[in-house]
């Protein structure tokens, strides 16, 4: 969430490993005190993503033999040790890092430093158990001259066992800032390959695009092969990966952006406002008896890498408020008994038709086009 100065980051994370090898170190550009970290549930993130994702809708071909609107429907949418850090402020001064505060926030143990030295820094993160990939402090050293801290959370078991999740729960810092960034490259630093990041970011204005890389719009509104009903993970998987290889893995894709006061149609139910609170949205209130000013969602989608993604991302919320959404299109084919001369055509022009689609689904994923037209005759479509 963010509007003007003010920003409330939640950080859901998929990772390999049991709960007490996880650890995050995330860069922050001031002190966290503990009233501005919480934990949010799960299930917020999980409705975000399901308003939100690429998705598709189907249409029925009329009888062409009589006069009638088609018919349309939705389709369903796609797609650290615990307890054991060591908080010897003397081994940490020794090294130049300083613990500015802290916390135990439901599951996590949190820490709040700054350092002075970035080999330091990476030496105090090794003692105390973090999984930090040799060469860390070159990376370390940039943030820590930007005099940015650095929000440090493990998981604490014990609360974990006591709470009773299973999954670990998104976390969320709030602080006001001018520096309209995610920082993404530490994360690069021990991935074993290309990682995936959806962002969805909530302002009060417009549409949300990063400035140092290229922001672009998902291709969407194609018409494409009935059978991809089935596949729509897969199909979904294939297109944005080939995507991602035509721009060379240096774009960022615009998913969805909409006002979320409406939708057209909803891919799932609208955030009630106390789901908006939990991200942040605090403006909710300021509209009451006079009509509350609803959000715009603007979903972002990147794959990346050190390589490719050199320096973080750096956003900008722009006053575009166009509407727009990842949608691909199923057209089934009319299929009654009529007779007449435009039912005659409609059946010449079904085979075009499904060739074009198959043409279409091999042009956006990459998959080859012998394979989509046999896989469309095995379910009744295209030329035989």
């Amino acid at each position: 969430m963010r509007d003007g100065d003010r920003t409330a980051i939640t950080m859901a994370s998929d990772y390999r490993g049991e709960p007490d090898e996880f650890a995050m170190v995330v860069p922050v550009p001031t002190v966290i005190t503990r009233d501005q970290i919480r934990v949010v549930d799960r299930g917020v993130i999980a409705h975000l993503d399901a308003f939100s994702a690429p998705r598709l809708v189907e249409y029925f071909d009329a009888d062409p033999c009589r006069v009638r609107e088609e018919l349309a429907r939705p389709a369903a949418s796609a797609a650290g040790r615990g307890g054991g850090v060591a908080r010897d402020m003397r081994q940490a001064k020794s090294l130049g890092v300083t613990i500015e505060a802290q916390y135990t926030v439901g599951e996590y143990d949190i820490l709040i430093l700054s350092a002075s030295d970035s080999q330091g820094l990476e030496r105090w993160l090794r003692l105390n158990e973090y999984r930090i990939p040799r060469g860390a402090s070159a990376v370390l050293r940039s943030y820590i001259r930007q005099d940015m801290k650095f929000f440090v959370a493990k998981v604490n078991l014990e609360a974990q066992a006591r709470l009773g999740y299973a999954m670990l729960r998104p976390i969320q810092v709030t602080f006001t800032s001018p520096k309209f960034m995610l920082p993404i490259r530490l994360g690069t630093v021990n991935a074993s390959g290309p990682q995936d990041l959806l962002v969805y970011a909530l302002t009060r204005r417009g549409r949300v695009e990063t400035t140092n890389y290229r922001t672009v719009k998902l291709p969407s509104g194609q018409e494409i092969p009935v059978y991809v009903r089935d596949r729509f993970a897969d199909f979904y998987r294939s297109m944005f990966a080939e995507q991602v290889r035509r721009q060379g893995m240096t774009t960022v894709f615009t998913e969805y952006a909409w006002d979320m006061g409406w939708c057209d149609p909803c891919a799932a139910d609208p955030l009630t406002p106390d789901e908006l609170r939990q991200l942040g949205v605090w403006w909710l209130d300021e509209g009451a008896g006079r009509g509350r000013q609803a959000p715009f969602l603007t979903r972002l989608h990147v794959r990346y890498d050190g390589t490719h993604f050199p320096e973080d991302l750096v956003f900008q919320t722009t006053a575009d408020t166009s509407n727009f959404q990842g949608r691909y299109v199923l057209r089934h084919a009319w299929t009654g008994d009529a007779t007449c001369a435009a039912a005659d055509r409609y059946r010449a022009s079904l085979r075009d038709r499904h060739e074009q689609e198959a043409r279409q689904l091999a042009v956006l994923t990459g998959w080859n086009i012998n394979d989509i037209r046999r896989d469309m005759r095995g379910l009744g479509e295209g030329s035989r």
